[in-house]
């Protein structure tokens, strides 16, 4: 009751009994502190009802409320449970970030380069307000992580701090940094260890997180972020730094000494292998791979069956959901080959874009949570250019690959190599030369066949003479979830926060206003004709499903439509283009590049109208597929 009242009478009676006359001051701290001390915040804090429908409205606030309690302010929009831990984490800014010593201070309304920190701890992910890059990078945002979801041992029970000193998940903190086009870098890749916040007195710790570059600079400090910890509610009964300290000593000992046996047991098989051929030695056989911290770790432990939940509903989908995500090789400074780094699965989906083996590492999970038997595949393409892609064996014995960067799908018909020179041979469609290993979650299979070429190969991957395999035992030591400390868990997919009709207004804008300046630049007027602008939607719409479905259909209706829009003795030219980016000036530059869609923006001839349309699907992730199409119809002057 009335508990504004209250408050109002200590802090009255606070700041009578502790303000000596000459400190006329008194922090949020200090007051805070007063109201713990008699009690009051423990009062309110067991008064509250947490109601979700109300989430939005704040709480009445009263007059006089400190300006310190803004910082809070998290905790006063989420709905808080209080049977369950929380974990607040804040960060308090950055210092160091010595690449950016040079940058100006950007202008007010100005466009400028902007850090994003993307969080994930045990299935919840947060993403901080974008900040403008600086040396001093000025990140102020609090995250409210729950400690414990699962009902551990008995649900209804707060978890104390001895429980949670065996939950060992670390919170994966990606920095993500996005330039003035809207291009995106991973900056670092930071696993935070919070449990030292147990053994602090208050429940309150503060930590400076310095982050380690990624790929060829995991050894360079690219900047230093403020984190503070605090537990919610505080704990009864706080450990011992030292309980703390020897509990992640000792997990660190026991990951170490798990590696270190499956390293002894790779050593051995891959002497084995060798030793059923030389040639062996050249095969494509990776059972390790480095991830962007420059650590290495088996392959087996970057793919996991992952379930989309409701953001795709068919495999297909979740090829075309990986197939727009960007393809990017690693970066290298300098010449001198391909840099290899396969990315940790938030950094590869902060950044939206990634190399050939995140993209099938990523469709590999998402193909097995679907239930399939799915593998990644390592081999080479045309040229010998190593390349990934995925594989699925169906209950028939079908296998069929399908490539995570195109979304195109094959199925495999061996040849027979023994078969008579004049034979029908069928002739492959995919664009794979040869293939090292295959493997998932729970198994990793070397290549024995006397020849690596994918055309001959048989995929009976339960016949040892094809196919060595790892035990299956070995990989579930270190690649099973909660084996290691050190491998990082898999997030959850995050739902498009990308609005389809407005992106795709926007987009469509802009390119009239780059047909009609490019025009312009000619001498030639330009008269759009929304009408039809109008009609090449459906067009649009039925290639974005066949790309998802391999099924085209409506093309009649268009064709009609067409038909009935132009009148005899007009021409019509329509051309349609695929982008996964939504660049509106960059997509119009490719545009121009094709003599078809040049000939399009750049038609003359009598009463000339000229279309766009532009249709943007979205994917989860912020993932698109942006559809445009550019026509003209014109009078045809012989």
């Amino acid at each position: 009751m009335d508990v504004h009242g209250k408050i109002r009478e200590i802090l009255a009676e606070t700041i009578r009994e502790e303000l000596a006359p000459d400190q006329q001051h008194l922090s949020t701290e200090d007051l805070i502190k007063a109201l713990r001390r008699r009690g009051i915040i423990d009062d309110v804090m067991k008064e509250l009802n947490f109601v979700t429908d109300n989430v939005d409205q704040e709480l009445p606030s009263s007059p006089k409320q400190p300006a310190g309690f803004d910082k809070q302010s998290t905790l006063k929009k989420t709905t808080i449970d209080p049977t369950r831990r929380y974990l607040y984490l804040q960060v308090l800014g950055g210092r160091a970030f010595l690449e950016h010593l040079q940058e100006p201070e950007p202008s007010p309304g100005q466009v400028c380069s902007t850090f994003t920190l993307c969080l994930h701890y045990r299935n919840q992910r947060f993403r901080s307000k974008p900040v403008p890059c600086a040396c001093e990078p000025d990140f102020h945002d609090g995250f409210l992580l729950e400690v414990h979801r699962e009902n551990l041992g008995d649900g209804t029970r707060m978890a104390d701090s001895t429980t949670m000193l065996s939950i060992s998940d670390p919170i994966h903190m990606v920095l993500i940094k996005t330039d003035i086009f809207g291009e995106t870098t991973l900056v670092a890749s930071y696993f935070l260890e919070w449990r030292s916040v147990l053994g602090s007195e208050n429940g309150m710790s503060s930590l400076t997180v310095e982050l380690m570059g990624v790929g060829t600079e995991s050894k360079v400090s690219v900047g230093i972020l403020n984190v503070k910890l605090e537990m919610y509610p505080p704990l009864n009964q706080t450990l011992s730094q030292e309980v703390v300290n020897t509990q992640l000593a000792l997990e660190r000992q026991k990951t170490a000494e798990k590696e270190r046996l499956f390293l002894v047991y790779a050593k051995q098989w891959w002497r084995e292998y060798l030793q059923i051929r030389p040639s062996h030695n050249s095969r494509l056989v990776k059972i390790f791979a480095q991830d962007e911290n420059g650590i290495n770790r088996p392959v087996c432990s970057y793919v996991k069956p992952l379930r989309a939940g409701r953001l795709l509903d068919t495999p297909r989908q979740a090829a075309r959901f990986v197939n727009v995500l960007g393809y990017e090789r690693a970066p290298v400074i300098g010449g001198g080959g391909k840099q290899e780094q396969w990315c940790t699965l938030l950094a590869f989906l902060c950044r939206n874009k990634g190399d050939c083996e995140d993209h099938a590492n990523l469709l590999c999970s998402l193909l097995l949570g679907y239930g399939l038997e799915a593998f990644v595949c390592v081999g080479t393409k045309a040229k010998g250019v190593p390349h990934a892609w995925v594989m699925t064996c169906g209950t028939d014995g079908t296998i069929t690959f399908w490539e995570s960067l195109t979304g195109h799908r094959y199925i495999h018909k061996p040849i027979n190599p023994d078969e008579p020179p004049l034979a029908e041979q069928p002739k492959p469609l995919h664009p794979y030369r040869t293939i090292g290993c295959v493997f998932n979650h729970q198994m990793f299979l070397g290549n024995c066949q006397p020849s690596d070429a994918v055309e001959t190969c048989i995929f009976d991957l339960n016949d040892e003479s094809k196919w060595k395999p790892m035990s299956e035992e070995a990989i579930k030591s270190v690649c099973a979830p909660g084996a290691t400390t050190s491998l990082p868990p898999f997030p959850p997919l995050c739902a498009s926060t990308i609005d389809a009709s407005v992106t795709s207004n926007e987009i469509e804008m802009q390119l009239r206003l780059l047909v009609s300046e490019h025009r312009k630049d000619l001498g030639l007027t330009t008269v759009w004709e929304d009408q039809l602008s109008y009609l090449l939607s459906p067009a649009l719409a039925s290639y974005e499903f066949e790309r998802t479905t391999s099924i085209s259909s409506g093309n009649e209706e268009f064709q009609d439509a067409i038909r009935r829009a132009v009148p005899d003795g007009h021409t019509f030219k329509g051309f349609p283009i695929h982008f996964v980016y939504r660049n509106a000036r960059r997509a119009f530059a490719t545009c121009l590049r094709s003599p078809f869609c040049e000939e399009i923006i750049c038609c003359r001839g009598d009463q000339v109208r000229l279309a766009v349309r532009v249709r943007v699907f979205t994917y989860p992730e912020s993932a698109c597929a942006v559809w445009i199409m550019f026509a003209c119809k014109y009078r045809s002057v012989l």
